[in-house]
């Protein structure tokens, strides 16, 4: 048996989520499959990490987000408040399942393969978000076991000496807590200083304020040669005991490859029709982060600019017209 659907969401994140409630709500048939948990990607973020979108911007399908302290949400608060979206809505998703397929059927429509099944869908939509890997360095010993490209928990860095390679919000926000934590901190950046507009406006004043105090050594315009057990060459070679490479991330373009949707710039950034959000492959649409494709420099595509696509989609699936934020029209 094979089971159909109208509508197959690939991804849970929360644009996807979002999208989901439109369809329930709108009677359309679909389901939803992600590789992983519902925002699977923001687990990995560092524990108590906050956006930098404010909670209002950050709500799905008009539930408000609600804080203690009426500030900006945490990493730990947004998970929370999707596992109580997905129980509000009553929504099904069909986690840890992962799509490795996708053929395009004769008549029309789709075949997935999934880890579990064989699902059919008239409408593919891909709302698999933008970061998937690490975007490596390739350096010798970037695979050693004292070297990651995620910051877990400060403390485990206590005491010891640890050296941050990377210069945007993730780095700059990796050397502030890992110093207060009492880390010997180094940050090696190929830049001559942090650009205001991809670090957070908060953590800039915190971090210059540690350099300039000699909590924390910056070591502008250099790069990684190799690692090594205890220490790591850069244009010099300076002691370390852990390294973290946080220099972005990557998206898999697998799916999009699957498909034969056209990846375009150095991006690799999915074509679609920002109107009905429907790729260059008829039925294939694209939700949420995913549009962005891997950003060579800042992250520009975040969750509050991405709810437009909900409606968008929706709107094209039922056959309305939409209106773009210029006032044009697309069928």
């Amino acid at each position: 048996m094979i089971e159909s659907h109208h509508v197959a969401i690939i991804g849970a994140g929360p644009i996807g989520l979002e999208l989901a409630v439109a369809l329930k709500q709108a009677a359309i048939d679909y389901v939803q499959i992600d590789a992983g948990q519902i925002g699977s990607t923001i687990e990995w973020y560092p524990p108590q990490m906050l956006f930098h979108s404010s909670s209002d911007r950050l709500a799905l399908a008009d539930m408000p987000i609600q804080t203690p302290n009426q500030q900006k949400i945490s990493r730990e608060e947004f998970l929370a408040y999707l596992r109580a979206f997905v129980q509000h809505f009553g929504l099904t998703v069909r986690t840890y399942e992962r799509v490795v397929k996708i053929d395009k059927l004769p008549g029309g429509g789709f075949e997935l393969q999934t880890t579990e099944d064989r699902i059919r869908a008239e409408i593919l939509v891909l709302a698999i978000g933008a970061m998937h890997s690490p975007r490596l360095i390739g350096v010798p010993g970037e695979d050693l076991p004292h070297v990651s490209h995620y910051l877990g928990d400060p403390h485990k860095y206590f005491g010891k000496r640890l050296l941050i390679v990377g210069g945007r919000n993730s780095a700059v926000e990796a050397a502030i807590r890992c110093s207060r934590a009492g880390a010997d901190v180094t940050i090696s950046y190929r830049g001559q200083d942090f650009d205001p507009k991809v670090v957070k406006f908060w953590l800039l004043p915190e971090v210059r304020a540690l350099i300039r105090d000699g909590h924390v050594r910056f070591l502008p315009r250099t790069c990684v040669r190799e690692i090594r057990k205890n220490t790591v060459l850069l244009d010099q070679e300076i002691a370390a005991d852990f390294v973290l490479l946080l220099t972005g991330y990557r998206q898999d373009p697998a799916l999009f490859k699957m498909l034969g949707v056209t990846l375009k710039g150095d991006e690799c950034a999915p074509v679609h029709d920002p109107a009905t959000m429907e790729t260059n492959v008829p039925g294939v649409f694209i939700a949420g982060t995913a549009v962005a494709g891997t950003p060579p420099r800042k992250v520009s595509v975040i969750v509050e600019t991405c709810h437009v696509h909900v409606p968008r989609i929706v709107a094209a699936i039922t056959g309305r017209r939409v209106a773009l934020p210029d006032g044009a029209l697309d069928d």
